[in-house]
């Protein structure tokens, strides 16, 4: 077939929303603005490639100007999903719209009778059991797990139930056991949690925990096949970079690339981009949001954006003419927000290929799914039923872009 594109590049920048959407105080974050909070709360930020991409002329910013012409096409997209999480937000990407959120426990912890039921098929004592941050309650309850035996479970804003393991005590096989009885109790209605995660760590006494690359996610399968299961049905490449194969789960993926940092997921898609291959590589970079969002740290959130930025200026070069680069997110999580959970917000949709002609502003969407929609219509694939999203190729490939129409 004619395909406008050998090669689509999908980065999302886990948590970088841009604004409140109109629906936000419903979820408790009205005047959230995740980007332009960090902008207003950094003395710099340095991002060149991203500027020339068209984020300043998307999103008014203080230390970067909009520029006359810039190179890739832009708008805002927002979340048609009844939800502000990690998983919600990539499954959308692919076409699956979540009206049920799935159940957060971060006011309470987990219930009594599921700790119990885990306490009992594991052996050990749960101790924890609220949320916290994973390198503090490495801090407040290391040493009891390791030295008594116990076995420590929390939550985040997310719809997780983390363990942790010490790596040389426990051992990671029956940490991941441990985690696989957790995945099972959880698949219950009444305590479905979108993720169970494994959480090793080494060192045997506070302030010497580390967290290793070692970590594994149990999610839940999506509700339905989605824009990645088409493309491997149809035998294109579905390469996953960071925790994109977590998130769903394996379904769709046809080769998996685990990252330990943002910046080792960016440095895997440069090297994934001087391959061949044909289809998606989906890349997802977690340290915004797990490291400086959830943290509410905005002056470590915009090192990193410009710690992305750099890596963005290597990533571009390699881009030829039958390949298109989409940045987004999934989410925000603003750190200059109360508390710490997720924000409700619009995310940014920056899309560039040297075979654009001009960049330009599009009209903004009401669903991340235009994301998953458009690359199965570049391929010439039909969407599987039940999944939702217009394709916008044809506003990103004919030759003049500026508000180009699109309404979904």
């Amino acid at each position: 077939m004619d395909r406008h594109f050998n090669r689509i590049f999908v980065i999302v920048l886990d948590s970088l929303g841009i604004g409140a959407m109109p629906d936000a105080d419903r979820f408790g974050d009205a005047g959230a603005d995740t980007l332009g909070h960090i902008d207003r709360a950094v003395e710099h930020l340095t991002i060149p490639n991203l500027t020339k991409l068209g984020l300043a002329n998307l999103k008014p910013l203080t230390h970067a100007a909009a520029v006359e012409k810039p190179l890739g096409r832009f708008m805002a997209m927002g979340e048609a999903s009844n939800g502000k999480d990690t998983m919600t937000g990539h499954w959308e990407m692919m076409g699956i719209e979540t009206k049920k959120p799935f159940i957060t426990f971060t006011e309470h912890g987990f219930p009594e009778e599921l700790i119990r039921e885990l306490e009992q098929r594991c052996g050990r004592e749960i101790i924890g059991n609220k949320a916290a941050s994973g390198t503090a309650i490495l801090d407040e309850l290391g040493e009891q797990e390791i030295n008594e035996g116990k076995l420590i479970v929390y939550t985040s804003a997310d719809s997780v139930l983390q363990i942790c393991g010490n790596e040389e005590t426990m051992g990671l096989e029956t940490l991941y056991h441990y985690c696989e009885i957790a995945r099972e109790l959880t698949l219950k209605d009444e305590w479905r949690v979108g993720r169970v995660i494994a959480r090793p760590y080494v060192g045997r006494k506070k302030g010497e925990f580390v967290r290793t690359s070692n970590r594994r996610d149990y999610a839940l399968k999506p509700t339905g096949p989605t824009a990645l299961n088409a493309l491997k049905d149809a035998g294109y490449d579905v390469i996953s970079v960071g925790k994109i194969s977590d998130i769903f789960d394996g379904e769709g993926i046809t080769a998996c690339n685990h990252s330990h940092s943002s910046v080792h997921g960016m440095e895997q898609t440069i090297e994934i981009a001087g391959r061949e291959f044909t289809g998606l590589c989906f890349t997802n970079l977690v340290d915004f949001d797990a490291l400086w969002g959830h943290r509410r740290n905005p002056v470590g959130y915009g090192e990193e954006i410009e710690r992305f930025d750099r890596k963005l200026g290597e990533l571009l070069p390699l881009l030829g003419q039958k390949d298109l680069l989409i940045i987004t997110a999934d989410h925000g999580n603003d750190p200059t927000y109360t508390g710490t959970d997720h924000t409700r917000e619009q995310v940014p949709f920056l899309a560039y290929s040297p075979s654009m002609e001009a960049g330009g502003r599009l009209f903004d969407a009401d669903t991340f799914a235009v994301i998953g929609a458009t690359i199965v219509d570049n391929f010439g694939i039909d969407m599987p039923e039940g999944i939702i999203g217009r394709s916008i190729l044809q506003e990103l490939t004919k030759g003049d872009a500026y508000e180009s129409f699109y309404c979904t």
